[in-house]
């Protein structure tokens, strides 16, 4: 990447009478240029998995610091879903071993 030395903003690729050159909005040209090329990195695709009531609690981990606030018990499996934007943190869902009562907690 390259900056315009008159304003400091980005210099754009372009091909001007078969010739590569690179160019600034404030008209600026940089006419020795021996290639270019745009690249595109595409990160790969993160897939989120539905959280059914039939899943297998076994295979989920337990919290033993928490307390049901339905029945005050101690302990719950848990698991996180990113529910709001990536800038955020996840929310944490959880339910009690005791009475299978499901809660979040946003901290």
């Amino acid at each position: 990447m390259m900056f315009c030395p008159k304003c400091s903003a980005i210099l754009l690729p372009k091909t001007e009478k078969g010739k590569k050159i690179l160019e600034c909005s404030c008209g600026y040209k940089k006419k020795k240029v021996d290639s270019f090329g745009i690249k595109e990195v595409m990160k790969e695709e993160t897939k989120m998995e539905a959280v059914n009531e039939g899943d297998t609690d076994k295979t989920k981990p337990v919290a033993d610091d928490v307390e049901c606030p339905k029945c005050k018990h101690t302990k719950a499996y848990y698991w996180l879903i990113q529910t709001r934007s990536a800038d955020e943190p996840a929310t944490k869902f959880l339910k009690c071993l005791e009475c299978k009562h499901t809660w979040r907690d946003y901290n």
